[in-house]
């Protein structure tokens, strides 16, 4: 018996990439192949080679799709602003692609709008008065931050509403004679003067002022 003909519609670049992402976006990026993909554009496997050449191509341009627009700092009034609403682009856009983060630290991304993303960065930082060296320091330092909160949030095992119950049920392995420190810690979550979840503009404050201070200092 013959298999069954899968339709096939007119395929373009951007259609597999969006489906590719969807794919991820719902699955993972560990679930995305190449014949999945076919299947859920109904079509056979060997129409996407037409249009993208590997797996490896098609993640990079799926990372390039998924990277936030920021605004070109023509004039840059207030860099710490600038970085803020940057990370907060970038963090939403991660909460919305969870698998991206990884793949924006494990290769090399040079599509179009990652490298304007990366150009009007700079760009802001240069134009504080940073030199090139400390640009690249602070750019990379305000990335890792950026992805490792996210990376750290998403595989996080447990949920901010298990917070209080993991902590009483955790809190008798951590005997206050040994860890005192540690014992205490959970005895604010369970008590309510702490709620346990971490606060992303701490940290990237922390960073900014540091910077800030540096900048001052350089000059």
């Amino acid at each position: 018996m013959k298999s069954k003909q899968k339709s096939n519609p007119k395929l373009s670049r951007d259609k597999i990439v969006a489906e590719a992402i969807a794919l991820a976006d719902k699955e993972g990026i560990s679930y995305l192949s190449m014949r999945r993909l076919a299947d859920k554009l109904d079509v056979e496997a060997m129409s996407l080679y037409h249009h993208i050449k590997n797996k490896n191509e098609l993640i990079a341009e799926m990372v390039d799709n998924v990277v936030p627009e920021i605004d070109l700092p023509e004039r840059c009034n207030d860099w710490k602003d600038a970085m803020r609403k940057r990370a907060d682009k970038m963090r939403r856009a991660l909460m919305i692609h969870p698998w991206a983060a990884h793949e924006y630290v494990s290769g090399i991304n040079v599509g179009p709008k990652m490298n304007k993303y990366v150009d009007s960065t700079l760009g802001y930082l240069l134009s504080a008065g940073f030199t090139y060296k400390m640009t690249d320091y602070a750019w990379n330092t305000i990335d890792s931050y950026i992805y490792g909160f996210n990376l750290q949030s998403q595989n996080f095992p447990l949920k901010p509403s298990e917070y209080k119950t993991a902590a009483k049920q955790y809190l008798p392995m951590i005997p206050k004679e040994t860890y005192p420190y540690l014992h205490k810690m959970g005895l604010s979550i369970i008590n309510g003067t702490h709620d346990g979840i971490q606060d992303f503009q701490f940290g990237l404050e922390l960073i900014l002022e540091s910077l800030d201070r540096l900048l001052k200092n350089s000059k």
